[in-house]
């Protein structure tokens, strides 16, 4: 028995120190970081900023490899199926916990087919309106909705999106007749916002952003429990509607299978380029909010984002075939 009990000992011991000199070595040639959205987005010019900067912590480059479809789920299964090694990492955001009920196949098992490495940020969605809409403020948008005073058609990224799954809660909470008109991506729809086709959009607050302070969108409310402080004078639709809250992040995973000392590396890295203040102003102008979290902390986070999507994907009934 105690041969036994010394043979265990000596046997983790060597696993930690083959671990520890690993993760030592590593890196030694360029990593990926797949973005499982188009070029051009808000997720990748996240993306490039935190490849370039996780380049220079790491001492090795970080190639950005696009590769959209399926709501993220095309590039999440490609990481998911890559070699463990720490040299293919994904930047996912919320949607990949949305996409556990809206898809009845992802490709792949999120939890048990990709490690949790860190959170980067968080990104608050907006409820933004035509200028010509009669609703003025928050309140005022409530009660419109509730006394249905006349259509209100909210458009989204399409269905399932963060977008309309805001909008579906929101509707719900406020006990009001809203429509949810769904679009191939952002964009469309809030052209169609614009030119006034439809009435309001919950949208990432970095897209709509521009439109807000030029005066051509009005922003009602953010939907994080807090206000952002890029548009403090715009209250949270907790406000109004106690307990609401929809908050957007993304963050950093790996294979499963990665080595831990390799796993903890990254989040380090990630953790000490969301303190830089350089990144920090780009994302504070966007309205992000860096975070650079724990693996641990990450994977806390994630059980309880899929149960809180779920629910969210539930009330609005949304359905991906």
């Amino acid at each position: 028995m105690k041969l036994s009990s010394l043979l265990k000992g000596l046997l983790a011991g060597l696993l930690l120190s083959t671990g520890a000199a690993h993760a030592a070595a590593w890196p030694d040639h360029p990593l990926t970081l797949v973005i499982p959205f188009a070029a051009g987005g808000s997720t990748d010019s996240t993306g490039r900023l935190l490849a370039q900067k996780l380049g220079q912590e790491l001492g090795e480059q970080v190639v950005v490899d696009n590769r959209a479809g399926a709501g993220g789920n095309i590039g999440s299964a490609f990481v998911a199926k890559a070699r463990p090694d720490g040299y293919t990492l994904l930047l996912a955001t919320s949607t990949i916990a949305t996409n556990v009920s809206l898809y009845k196949n992802m490709g792949f098992d999120l939890r048990k087919d990709l490690v949790p490495v860190s959170q980067v940020a968080l990104i608050p969605n907006v409820l933004v309106v035509n200028t010509q809409f009669p609703a003025k403020t928050l309140k005022e948008f409530v009660s419109y909705v509730q006394q249905k005073k006349g259509p209100v058609d909210y458009g989204s990224a399409g269905n399932g999106s963060s977008q309309h799954l805001s909008g579906a809660l929101f509707n719900h909470m406020a006990g009001g007749a809203m429509m949810h008109v769904p679009y191939k991506g952002g964009a469309p729809a809030n052209l169609d916002l614009l030119a006034g086709r439809i009435q309001a959009v919950f949208a990432p607050l970095v897209e709509v952003l521009p439109y807000i302070q030029g005066g051509k969108l009005r922003a009602l409310a953010v939907t994080t429990k807090q206000r952002s402080t890029r548009l403090p004078e715009v209250p949270a639709v907790d406000e109004v509607l106690p307990g609401y809250d929809v908050t957007l992040w993304n963050g950093v995973f790996a294979p499963a299978g990665t080595p831990p000392a390799v796993v903890e590396k990254i989040a380090a890295a990630v953790h000490k380029i969301t303190q830089d203040p350089q990144v920090r102003k780009i994302l504070a102008e966007q309205g992000t909010i860096p975070v650079g979290s724990s693996p641990a902390d990450f994977k806390k986070l994630l059980g309880s984002e899929i149960d809180k999507w779920g629910k969210m994907v539930k009330i609005s009934g949304a359905k991906v075939n």
